[in-house]
């Protein structure tokens, strides 16, 4: 049977259908979250932004107004780290149908140089971070019947390096977070997923480089010498197209599935 073009139900572009759609974004004053904020305001989205330092949140919020006409941005300046400021943002934001957990970075070492202490302070931004505010969120959509969970994990998670070992664990256990609660939502109208991006073009992106130009070449200030051309690092606009069109209905059979984002580095 010929399908005329008259007889679809697609026009000539994809609506994703989030116009008025609440979104939560950790970590949103910068990088990939800020990112998410521009791409999802511009959808018409209403956008609402955790982090820590009120100064970054500032200009986050200038930012999206620059870029995005009208948009709806509210700010939360909160310590994820702590369990405490996660349960008040929960409060704070009201019913929410998209959550973004992007908040923290891992520091890069080995087992020999990253301690206890400094392991321990990143995973309750991260790792714990997720999965407190999971843990709060996520019965919430379920008891209303609908939601949508995104994790801004790490493509260490499936190319772990003994250089960015505290890292390489954390991710992990959120992709197994991920799936393990993304393999049921479906059945209460909820959908869980993730991303692993790669190297992006980001602050961090230095950072990142730098501990492995100490590794590799034995100077951190060679770091340039090490951002490779194949792939080349991805942008902070392409992870936030994926994620934009993942928290949409478009993507409303995608759950428990975690998406990398590396150019196909990690698959080589």
């Amino acid at each position: 049977m010929v399908l005329h073009a008259q007889e679809s139900n697609y026009g000539r572009f994809m609506d994703l259908d989030l116009d008025g759609k609440q979104v939560v974004i950790t970590g949103g004053s910068k990088g990939i979250g800020l990112g998410c904020a521009v791409a999802l305001a511009r959808e018409g989205c209403e956008v609402q932004l955790a982090a820590r330092d009120p100064a970054t949140l500032d200009q986050a919020e200038s930012r999206i107004r620059d870029s995005v006409q009208g948009a709806n941005v509210v700010k939360h300046s909160v310590d994820l780290a702590t369990t405490r400021d996660q349960i008040a943002l929960v409060n704070l934001v009201g019913d929410v149908d998209i959550w973004i957990n992007n908040a923290g970075a891992i520091p890069a070492g080995d087992i020999t140089t990253i301690d206890e202490k400094t392991w321990r302070t990143a995973w309750d931004l991260k790792v714990f971070g997720y999965i407190n505010l999971c843990r709060e969120i996520y019965p919430t959509m379920t008891k209303r019947g609908h939601g949508v969970i995104i994790n801004v994990i790490g493509a260490a998670a499936v190319r772990p390096q003994p250089s960015y070992i505290a890292g390489a664990v954390g991710n992990s256990g959120l992709v197994g977070l991920t799936t393990a609660l993304g393999s049921r939502s479906l059945n209460y109208g909820v959908r869980v997923v993730a991303v692993n991006p790669g190297l992006i073009v980001t602050d961090r992106m230095e950072d990142i480089l730098r501990r492995e130009a100490i590794d590799q070449l034995n100077d951190e200030e060679r770091w340039a010498e090490l951002i490779p051309d194949d792939p080349a690092p991805g942008s902070v606009e392409q992870c936030a197209d994926v994620i934009t069109f993942l928290a949409s209905s478009r993507a409303s059979h995608i759950s428990g599935t975690t998406l990398t984002i590396d150019g196909g580095a990690s698959a080589r």
